[in-house]
């Protein structure tokens, strides 16, 4: 089926000064296109964004929109105009039905008043031409519209009236959105869409998104929102481009498959290459008239041979490791009734919980409800109204503030890692902020001259030599790339401590959580189990969670067979996953055994190119194969240790 390319990339190349920024970038866009931009912090996602717009003019290369369609980008407080109100603004994208809207009820007034009959029967044609033209551009429906965007990115009907100026810098950024969302561009350029938004109006966002009919680029760390929403992936990586089908996950698979391939093409052109350089210099050392020609015949068989590339090296990741000073107890903290509340603003009511060791506690819950807030009591940054709290024993407590507002802006990176360290020498700094990629002369940048990424991995370096044993963590991957954010999971992971943080990047949680803790209209509703359990059973166990204290017994016991329910579902998913991973196993070790025989006969190792095939074939296999035993050990250990539990 034919598809219309609407938008259209040829050989885009700039450069700031000696630095390059894109080179030779090149891609496609089809109407109806949900593309992921992809790219650590700095590969030049934005810029590309900027060249697209015409913001920025390249050095080099085509921009190709396709004529009459429109682009629409979203920026931080774009085009808002500070004198009106959330409502008025957001209507304001209907301006051309509203002044038909208005047309419309000119024309009843004036045939209401109109007695020449010629002249009725033109105003009646007019108005009934004009209405037909109203409904069918959605005029009955676009003020629903504006309320139902409205509310989907956080805003409740009490904020319809509210100034823009007096809004937050993340409230006016979600109103650039919804504005640009009803403005309905013929290409949507979005930049970090879900800053800002919680996991309601992100999955809200993801919905809009999916029935968007046409063409979207989507700039985003947020790996389970691009999962969701596109159906292509375009890498920005060393200053080029690559474009992929499907979305983050099976992008990120196809990478690690196509670099591996390469890397094998790489090493077997290169062991041709050096056979033939043996054989060479091997029949001129001979030096006969036939060993000459024999060797000029191999040479310009290398001459002759195809290039091919070794693999770019990939941008260097953050090296991160999370260590324990010391073991606390098994009872880390305890929570009993806690309240917090503004004048005129209750944020949360009478929450109580327990904290153990090794715990991997998720807050959840709206913007504004108090989770940034419960942890700053917690840490003893803000007191609470009411309630009170208790540390085990042995407990060491960190701190991650989303704010970065542990961090001297007049301080250099080196010696803001340092003050709090001073038994560090020099070199063991260095090594560790070398590890955060701060290298050469980058450690003595001010703090205040850093951006949002940068700050993040000095605040996480700062947080590694604290040794707590206890994480407060809030928001710790906005700002980060997703390679950094992959690293900061795999560390915490790994951490032998325990965790309460607060997040809205759902892969993130889905990596980390055994236990959500859920704030919902002022109270606390205590989830145990992973974030995937609790997406699957949201509504019953908020359900559970909201009833009164005399239903109490009954919560209790819909929680525990909701519990046990899930259990015995897990478990059976358990055994299929260890059965359907023996039998892969299985698959791929007989494959690998074919192949050994395959290579082993003589009409196929005289045929490089069939040798080549199989060389790689069975490198992906002997790649899947060890993933596929980590698996296996990981499924089996699981199993054991139910069996013992």
């Amino acid at each position: 089926m034919f598809r219309l390319i609407v938008l259209s990339c040829k050989d885009i190349a700039l450069s700031f000064g000696i630095t390059k920024i894109l080179e030779n970038v090149s891609f496609n866009a089809q109407e109806s296109d949900k593309i992921g931009i992809a790219g650590v912090n700095g590969a030049g996602k934005t810029t590309l964004f900027k060249v697209i717009t015409g913001n920025l003019k390249p050095d080099t290369g085509e921009i190709y929109i396709a004529r009459g369609y429109k682009l629409g980008l979203l920026e931080q407080n774009a085009g808002l105009d500070s004198s009106n109100n959330v409502w008025d603004e957001l209507v304001s994208a209907y301006s051309k039905l509203i002044e038909m809207e208005g047309h419309i009820k000119t024309l009843e007034i004036k045939i209401s008043s109109e007695k020449n009959e010629a002249t009725l029967n033109s105003l009646f044609k007019e108005y009934s031409s004009m209405s037909d033209r109203f409904k069918d551009l959605g005029g009955y429906e676009y003020k629903s519209r504006v309320r139902g965007v409205l509310r989907g990115l956080g805003f409740d009907d009490s904020q319809f009236d509210t100034s823009i100026s007096i809004l937050s810098g993340g409230q006016k950024t979600r109103l650039a959105l919804a504005k640009l969302l009803l403005e309905e561009p013929d290409v949507l350029l979005l930049d970090e869409p879900t800053n800002h938004l919680d996991i309601s109006a992100i999955e809200w966002l993801e919905g809009f998104i999916k029935n968007y009919k046409k063409c979207i680029l989507i700039i985003s760390h947020d790996r389970y929102f691009l999962d969701s929403t596109v159906n292509k992936m375009l890498e920005i990586e060393n200053c080029q481009s690559k474009l992929y089908n499907g979305n983050y996950t099976q992008y990120a698979k196809q990478k690690a498959i196509d670099r591996e391939v390469q890397q094998k093409h790489y090493e077997t052109h290169q062991k041709e290459i050096s056979r033939l350089e043996a054989y060479i210099e091997q029949q001129r050392r001979w030096n006969r008239e036939r060993n000459i020609i024999a060797a000029e015949s191999r040479q310009k068989a290398i001459d002759r041979m195809e290039k091919v590339d070794k693999p770019k090296a990939l941008p260097k990741k953050l090296s991160i490791s999370f260590k324990a000073g010391i073991v606390s107890g098994n009872d880390v903290l305890f929570v009993e009734g806690l309240s917090k509340e503004y004048p005129g603003k209750p944020l949360f009511n009478n929450i109580s919980f327990d904290v153990r060791k090794n715990d991997r506690i998720f807050l959840l819950g709206p913007n504004g409800c108090g989770k940034s807030t419960l942890l700053k009591i917690l840490c003893g940054r803000l007191p609470q109204t009411s309630g009170k709290f208790e540390y085990g024993h042995k407990v060491s407590m960190g701190y991650y503030d989303q704010e970065q507002s542990d961090l001297d802006e007049n301080s250099t990176i080196i010696d803001e890692v340092w003050n709090n360290n001073e038994k560090l020498t020099h070199t063991e700094v260095r090594n560790l902020l070398a590890a955060f990629l701060f290298r050469g002369e980058d450690v003595f940048k001010p703090v205040s001259c850093l951006s949002g990424g940068e700050k993040s991995r000095v605040a996480l370096a700062k947080l590694i030599l604290s040794g707590s044993n206890l994480l407060f963590l809030d928001e710790p991957t906005n700002h980060l790339d997703i390679s950094s954010r992959e690293v900061l999971e795999d560390a915490l992971g790994s951490f032998e401590g325990t965790i309460l943080a607060v997040s809205h990047d759902r892969y993130f949680i889905n990596k980390l959580a055994n236990r959500i803790l859920e704030l919902e209209n002022s109270r606390l509703i205590d989830i145990p189990g992973s974030y995937s359990y609790y997406l699957e059973h949201r509504e019953g166990l908020r359900g559970a969670g909201q009833t009164s204290a005399s239903q109490s017994t009954i919560s209790t016991s819909k929680l525990e067979r909701l519990t046990n329910k899930e259990e015995r579902t897990r478990q059976r998913r358990l055994e299929k996953q260890l059965n359907d991973t023996e039998i892969e196993i299985e698959k791929a070790e007989t494959r690998l055994s074919e192949i050994e025989n395959e290579m082993s006969l003589d009409e196929v190792s005289s045929d490089h190119l069939k040798l080549s095939e199989l060389h790689a074939e069975q490198c992906s296999l002997q790649e899947k194969l060890e993933y596929l035993y980590k698996q296996w050990e990981l499924l089996a250990s699981e199993k054991e240790n139910e069996s013992v539990n």
